[in-house]
């Protein structure tokens, strides 16, 4: 069709560019958020002991939890506002929602002031998921998308670390006021990247596709003209006449069998992120590892922070690990890295499990950090920065913003599930059972990747949603 070839003109142009410095400073300046998600998962599980504050065991779930489901509502929003305004806007109001958020947590009077500025800290984190990777997608040239679009996930394990780096510093340098300061600072200093973010996002340009969309060639030729490419009015506007010929001739509807098959995709990929167990040595690595590596006669304040060291060693495994990925996901493709993920994060849980069942003293401590190091590697590599990518390049630019928000507010939501129930599973089966379950999880993984997801490394965002067209046609004829 004529239509699939103008805009190929302008996506083959985009898809074909030089990566240059500015790329990667828009990459890492879009994925600030995943920064600052980071940084959340990991500071209340810090902080949490030394909140003052009476809660109803309702509000302390919400207290650990409740930020995916503000995520969740504010991935929900971030849909329809992203696809009419644009992915920068919507970038700039997640960063300051964020440091407002982080502000008030660290000057709150009481519970419910906490729970208000925990709620807004997600919906910052949950509408900026849902738009980062798309904005990435939309101006990555194909061969480099995925290293890209994983700088998000590699941004998640950095906040993730330096969380835990802020704790250990601050209850070292203030550890008699650990009920009073401590927790506040540890709280409160998530509004500094927010508002670093705040001011680069200012520069940034708007995507080049939703320019086009939007049919705002005055922005478009400058903001192609800042990844130096150059292209004419006259140009852009035979591309949309034709365009518009074409959607009269053959009107497809927007939300098509492709784009359903694609969601379904995404959504499941998500969904076994999260239920396959990785956020638990994160939200609750320090109270599991405390008592095998706390010493006699320690301080609460030394017992918390011996927890929170056992689990920064996990931090430090994740960032190396995701780097990986980062250097692997456009060569070995998402389907490959993605498969061999859950499969190493398997063979670990189980591991892991029997090293809680059936070893003890210092040799179950060490071999617990171990093997939960080896399910952290498979997961940071193969399986963490895959979903954010395929998020952002499976669905057409006209409805990307709105599908990846609806993806990301399926991952939240199983985030939220997971830390909620994994309390109750722990109660009533005990750790190694809770271990198995999560392997048990991650080969059904395995079989979901082989059978349904595409391997889409090295293709146009255009050229992936035409093939998730054809996987739907195919279907329906069969």
């Amino acid at each position: 069709m004529e239509k699939e070839h103008y805009r190929w003109n302008i996506a083959d142009t985009l898809d074909r560019n030089h990566v240059t410095s500015l790329y990667w400073s828009l990459a890492l300046m879009a994925t600030i958020g995943g920064f600052l998600f980071g940084y959340d998962t990991s500071n209340i599980g810090s902080a949490l002991t030394f909140i003052p504050y009476k809660l109803s065991g309702l509000a302390l779930g919400y207290l650990v939890a409740g930020a995916s489901l503000g995520a969740a509502l504010g991935a929900l929003l971030a849909g329809p506002i992203t696809d009419r305004f644009g992915r920068k806007a919507l970038l700039l109001v997640d960063a300051a929602i964020y440091a407002v958020g982080a502000l008030l947590s660290a000057l709150t009077v009481d519970a419910g002031m906490l729970l208000v500025a925990r709620t807004l800290v997600g919906l910052a984190v949950g509408a900026d998921s849902a738009v980062a990777t798309a904005y990435i997608a939309e101006y990555a040239p194909k061969d480099r998308r995925g290293k890209l679009a994983i700088i998000q996930q590699w941004m998640v394990t950095i906040g993730i670390l330096a969380a835990y780096v802020v704790a250990i510093i601050v209850f070292r340098a203030l550890p008699g006021h650990a009920a009073s300061l401590d927790w506040r600072l540890i709280l409160g200093l998530g509004a500094v990247p927010a508002l670093v973010g705040l001011g680069l996002r200012v520069k940034m340009p708007e995507s080049p596709r939703w320019l086009f969309e939007k049919g705002l060639d005055e922005r478009l030729i400058e903001t192609l003209a800042l990844l130096g490419i150059h292209v004419d009015r006259q140009t852009i506007r035979e591309a949309r006449q034709k365009e518009s010929q074409d959607e009269e001739k053959t009107p497809r509807p927007v939300i098509s069998g492709g784009v359903r098959r694609a969601f379904v995709v995404v959504a499941v990929f998500m969904i076994f992120q999260q239920i396959t167990g990785i956020n638990v040595p994160f939200y609750y690595g320090p109270k599991i590892l405390e008592p095998y590596f706390a010493r006699p006669h320690m301080s609460l304040v030394g017992i918390a922070v011996s927890g929170i060291e056992a689990t920064l060693v996990l931090a430090v495994v994740n960032v190396l690990a995701t780097y990986i990925g980062f250097r692997n996901i456009d060569s070995f493709g998402r389907k490959s890295l993605a498969r061999l993920g859950y499969g190493g994060m398997a063979l670990f849980m189980i591991l892991s499990a029997g090293a809680f069942a059936f070893l003890s003293g210092p040799a179950r401590a060490w071999t617990v950090l171990v093997t939960l190091a080896g399910f952290i590697v498979f997961f940071a590599f193969g399986v963490g920065g895959t979903g954010w990518i395929i998020q952002g390049e499976y669905f057409p630019t006209a409805v990307r913003g709105r599908m990846a928000a609806l993806a990301a507010v399926v991952d939240w939501i199983a985030n939220f599930a997971i830390t909620e129930l994994f309390p109750v599973m722990h109660s009533h089966w005990g750790l190694p059972a809770d271990m198995l379950v999560f392997a048990g999880l991650a080969v059904l993984a395995v079989i979901f990747v082989s059978v349904w997801m595409p391997e889409t490394k090295g293709l146009s965002v255009e050229a992936i949603a035409t093939l998730f067209e054809q996987q739907s046609h195919s279907s329906r004829t069969e």
